[in-house]
């Protein structure tokens, strides 16, 4: 079984190009670690936990947690000192507001990365009756 945590803040912090993630504490970085690797762990449905298919984390799952945690502390960082963009725009009486924030996991396309390691069990015993109509 490969122990927690699976990256190291210096492999979040060599990995971006954000000063502002570079400039975050590692006891902060660990806590968006620990975050990104419950998304992963919840995400595929699996722990990692099978000392013989796991004995190492694999380097996918290390690679979305990386992207993950950078993300997230990229958005705290942005959020905490006020860093974001706002636009706007109107129309006669109609206007909206859109905020723009580094936290999308979506656009992080880590389906490809996790996909391959999701696990289908099941949660429970189920019976299925049938009968002809």
């Amino acid at each position: 079984m490969a122990n927690r945590p699976w990256v190291t803040p210096e492999e979040v912090k060599d990995y971006s190009d954000r000063q502002n993630v570079k400039d975050r504490s590692d006891e902060k970085l660990k806590i968006d670690i620990s975050r990104a690797e419950w998304y992963v762990i919840t995400y595929t449905r699996n722990r990692f936990d099978d000392a013989e298919r796991y004995a190492e984390i694999p380097e996918p799952i290390k690679t979305a947690v990386i992207l993950l945690a950078e993300s997230y502390a990229a958005d705290a960082a942005g959020l905490s000192s006020g860093v974001g963009s706002f636009k706007s725009e109107s129309f006669d009486d109609y206007s909206y507001t859109v905020a723009d924030t580094a936290y999308k996991i979506g656009n992080l396309d880590l389906g490809p990365l996790l996909d391959e390691f999701i696990e289908n069990s099941a949660k429970g015993d189920m019976t299925m009756r049938m009968r002809k109509l």
